[in-house]
């Protein structure tokens, strides 16, 4: 789904008007949370979420912190509900035989940091994971999850959009609301260059009185030269104007651009228009890397991917709030 514009405007109608309905989402997610197991394990759980509809950078945040985790010694193991895909579970993601259709597109690129878990049950997928021999669990995209009891949780905002117009769905962006999501977490990751970090410190730092750490989203160096390529840049991701502007930071010339939604599904005629489009353009397909782990195997070879990945702007600070609860 894209979002509409009235979630990121402090004063609409149609915000007002849904607000209702925004109540009944916020007594049903309540009993839901106060119903739950919050079961504790013999291991310590770090929740990776959000209260964001969309994509605020959890996967990239996952990344880095599974990368932390090995650095200090532990065997993380991923537990996602694998959105997307079609696998119950708890299932190990398998590179070699999963699919996205699967098991979504989030676990099959994290599976290849470290081993990853689709479950429809957390609990049961994070009992998997423990007799698989993690000794850390990374709940991933699991804050409004009452499974399993957390040990440490990390939301994460992009700074960008911030917390949008504060509402609650229907009526804002938002599945908690602000106060409700940061008594939940334990700190919170702003993903964004420093001018979104300055207006999302001014509009929102003040309601933040948990740890702060902020990161950006970088091109990982492959060797690739961008500057000059022609592009035809395409992306289904919480923000696809964001891997547009990296890619047009790195020289890329993008001749047109395609936006689809989170996790959207890329039928081959759609991708075959949009090679026929970029053939006529003299240009290259160009996507993200969670977006190419959806394409079918005829696309796999004559797309390019622009991977990223979160560099933190005190490194520190997360192996801070790791030290405890390890």
């Amino acid at each position: 789904m894209k979002p509409p514009l009235f979630w990121f405007r402090d004063q609409s109608l149609w915000a007002i008007a849904l607000t209702p309905l925004s109540w009944v989402w916020r007594v049903v997610s309540s009993r839901r949370w106060r119903k739950g197991a919050h079961l504790r394990l013999s291991v310590p759980v770090i929740c990776v979420g959000n209260i964001n509809m969309g994509g605020t950078g959890k996967t990239p945040t996952v990344i880095a912190l599974v990368g932390q985790l090995q650095a200090m010694g532990k065997t993380p193991h991923v537990v996602s509900r694998g959105y997307g895909g079609d696998q119950q579970g708890p299932t190990a993601v398998d590179l070699h035989r999963h699919s996205a259709d699967d098991v979504g597109d989030e676990p099959l690129l994290l599976a290849a940091f470290a081993p990853c878990w689709v479950a429809r049950d957390r609990a049961a997928g994070a009992a998997a994971a423990v007799g698989a021999g993690a000794d850390v669990i990374v709940l991933d995209d699991g804050m409004q999850n009452p499974a399993l009891a957390k040990d440490l949780t990390i939301m994460v905002v992009d700074a960008q959009t911030g917390f949008g117009n504060g509402r609650v769905f229907p009526a804002g962006p938002l599945r908690q609301t602000v106060t409700e999501g940061l008594a939940r977490a334990d700190a919170v990751l702003a993903i964004g260059p420093a001018s979104a970090q300055t207006g999302f410190a001014a509009r929102w730092g003040g309601q933040i009185r948990k740890p702060l750490l902020t990161a950006q989203l970088a091109p990982l160096q492959t060797g690739m030269d961008w500057k000059g390529l022609r592009a035809l840049a395409f992306a289904g991701i919480g923000r696809p104007e964001k891997f547009f502007d990296t890619l047009a930071g790195l020289g890329a010339e993008i001749v047109a651009t395609h936006s689809f939604g989170d996790h959207e599904k890329l039928p081959l005629a759609v991708l075959q228009r949009m090679e026929k489009q970029a053939n006529a353009l003299g240009a290259q397909l160009v996507t993200t890397e969670k977006d190419a782990v959806r394409l079918p195997a005829a696309f796999q070879q004559k797309v390019l991917t622009l991977p990223v990945r979160l560099e933190l702007d005190n490194p520190q600070a997360l192996q801070d709030l790791l030290q405890p609860v390890l």
